[in-house]
């Protein structure tokens, strides 16, 4: 049971058919068509104009869930980021999930992908400042976002993609800040951000794998990974350590389970009784 030949909604407004496109025509002959007449922003801004009420995995679930109401399809496809601090405490880290919720199925099946983000914000007063800014930024091929005095300011101007632009909206919020304060950061909606678009093409084809994975129980499609467990052996003395030990991988509709467990064993520095 495959979605060969499907014909899968997505809500989308910043182009991010662009690469879940491909990946599934490519790696499960699914076709993706977009889906228009529902304002994405509506469930969350990364401008903060609009707070995510729901968790990342639930909101690609609603934006799923629409695609299909709006289509008449019977398969949606959601797509939702995550700007978290780097596991190396330096810079940020993005993650994006996306769901597809296939109602013939009944079954929803989630790809995943995380790495660098080029997400940099900061204030200026000066030409000199504000090309600083823009630099670490990855701009223009990363777009930025201009606002008077500070992150939570009225007056946004987002889709900054050219100097001309950027050194005009700069002057516009000096002017409007009471102390010439400007709040720059990058523009995180993935048309503007080629970076995030690269980790999103990444979690659509992690997605397509899973689709193309039937389940050995029952034949569905979806099966992957689940979870890790944790519990790797020391190995000097065989104490469980934190350390994963071995992944879980599951079926999205029967209970069929498989552990597949990690060879070797863990590192005294991870062990509580070695190194406490």
């Amino acid at each position: 049971m495959t979605l060969t030949g499907a014909r899968v909604a997505l809500l989308t407004q910043h182009g991010k058919e662009r690469v879940l496109s491909p990946a599934l025509l490519s790696g499960v002959g699914a076709m993706v068509e977009v889906v228009c007449g529902f304002d994405t922003d509506r469930l969350g801004t990364f401008t903060r104009e609009v707070g995510r009420r729901d968790s990342q995995l639930e909101t690609a679930r609603q934006k799923a869930r629409i695609a299909i109401e709006l289509s008449g399809h019977a398969v949606g496809l959601g797509s939702e980021g995550a700007f978290i601090p780097s596991p190396w405490g330096i810079g940020s880290w993005n993650v994006e999930l996306v769901a597809l919720i296939d109602t013939r199925l009944g079954i929803e099946v989630v790809g995943m992908a995380h790495g660098p983000a080029r997400h940099v914000h900061g204030t200026a007063r000066s030409i000199a400042e504000l090309k600083d800014i823009a630099m670490r930024a990855g701009f223009p091929e990363h777009g930025l976002v201009t606002r008077p005095d500070g992150p939570e300011a009225p007056g946004a101007v987002k889709g900054i993609v050219s100097w001309p632009s950027l050194r005009a909206a700069f002057r516009s919020a000096r002017a409007a800040s009471p102390d010439g304060t400007v709040f720059v950061e990058s523009d995180l909606r993935a048309h503007f951000n080629p970076t995030r678009m690269g980790t999103i093409a990444r979690a659509g084809a992690d997605l397509a794998a899973r689709l193309a994975t039937p389940c050995p129980a029952c034949g569905i499609a979806g099966f992957g990974w689940l979870e890790s467990v944790t519990g790797q052996p020391c190995s000097a003395c065989g104490t469980a350590t934190e350390q994963v030990r071995a992944d879980i991988h599951a079926c999205v509709r029967c209970p069929y389970r498989e552990e597949r467990p990690y060879h070797g064993a863990a590192s005294p520095a991870h062990c509580p009784w070695c190194n406490p």
